[in-house]
């Protein structure tokens, strides 16, 4: 079945149905490249005049840059006529050192300190900073930020999750409890945590950024079919692992945030004969490879201009062969059992 931006699935134990195609903001971060302000809004403006309507942001993104952007140009349209999520876990402070502070790991952004903190003060708190940079009165949902031991020392997870789980979770309760919020979710970016820390956690949704796309499924039998059981809809947050599959391989190619190993831009190029094979866009297998997963209810790919958005939208509305899915399987390139798109 073909799939189109227009299409919206059901975030079941909420009130929030989610448009399948959203934005991701990130890059208005300026992650990897700058990017000037003009471009930014007319990206902004691109994606809506292209009729997306759903947008995800995060205080992290640039260090408040992404929410100030998005923000701004989101309050000159109808409220009702768009959702937007960020994220909850970090608040932004002003450096004790602003001559010597460094944005690291971003290239541009704002000069903003983060402290992560999790719990019920740092959750309102997250919340409160966001709706302004945002200049927005309400948040349609919001997202546990980070809470990976990727970014935290075993004592700091330990504390982190402690924080959430005695008095964090409160907030974020009370928070769709009076409706200023619709759902809460979880943002992952390992396999171990989506199957493990997710699943304990009473979220509506879960974020998930790396451990399920085109190359990899490792969490298929795991933390997805957990999150299937639990009725735990899941987005997928990086549907181009944070690179590699928009760009296609190449030494510059990224995977994780990261440099992509050999072993992966050679795995990449196998997908790609495949693709060449059957005139298949690469970027176009890796949008509905994840949305063919039935727990998935939306993906959100990053773009840094127009041209990036419509390209996107057109590789999520073409067509791909049911023979495509069937060779990939065949050469082992994805699962053999993962869910794939129907024709």
């Amino acid at each position: 079945m073909q799939n189109s931006i227009l299409t919206s699935r059901n975030i079941i134990q909420s009130k929030l149905s989610l448009p399948i195609f959203g934005f991701g903001s990130a890059h208005l971060g300026e992650m990897y490249n700058l990017v000037d302000e003009e471009i930014s809004q007319k990206t902004l403006h691109g994606a809506w005049n292209a009729g997306i309507r759903y947008f995800d942001t995060a205080p992290w993104y640039g260090r408040g840059l992404a929410e100030h952007r998005l923000g701004g140009f989101l309050r000159t349209k109808p409220r009702e006529e768009f959702i937007i999520t960020t994220k909850v876990g970090r608040t932004l402070h002003r450096p004790s050192k602003v001559e010597t502070f460094k944005r690291e790991p971003w290239l541009g952004g704002l000069n903003f300190e983060v402290k992560f903190d999790y719990s019920y003060d740092g959750i309102m708190r997250s919340y409160e900073q966001a709706l302004q940079r945002l200049s927005l009165d309400t948040i349609d949902a919001l997202v546990i930020h980070d809470l990976d031991p990727l970014f935290h020392s075993p004592e700091e997870q330990t504390k982190h999750e402690s924080d959430l789980e005695s008095t964090g979770l409160k907030a974020l309760k009370e928070l769709k409890s009076a409706g200023d919020i619709k759902a809460f979710g979880m943002g992952i970016n390992q396999k171990d945590s989506l199957a493990i820390l997710a699943q304990r956690l009473p979220l509506d949704f879960a974020l998930v950024a790396m451990p399920y796309t085109l190359l990899d499924q490792e969490s298929l039998h795991d933390g997805m079919q957990k999150c299937l059981m639990n009725s735990t809809s899941v987005i997928i947050g990086a549907p181009f692992a944070s690179g590699i599959l928009a760009t296609g391989s190449g030494n510059n190619s990224k995977y994780g945030y990261a440099n992509a190993s050999e072993e992966l831009q050679l795995k990449v190029r196998q997908i790609e004969a495949v693709c060449k094979e059957h005139e298949v866009r690469l970027k176009a297998a890796a949008l509905q490879f994840v949305l063919a997963h039935p727990a998935v209810v939306s993906t959100i790919p990053g773009a840094i201009n127009v041209d990036q958005v419509t390209e996107n939208i057109d590789c999520l509305e073409s067509k791909i062969p049911e023979i495509f899915w069937k060779e990939l399987k065949t050469k082992d390139l994805i699962a053999i059992d993962a869910p794939t798109p129907k024709e």
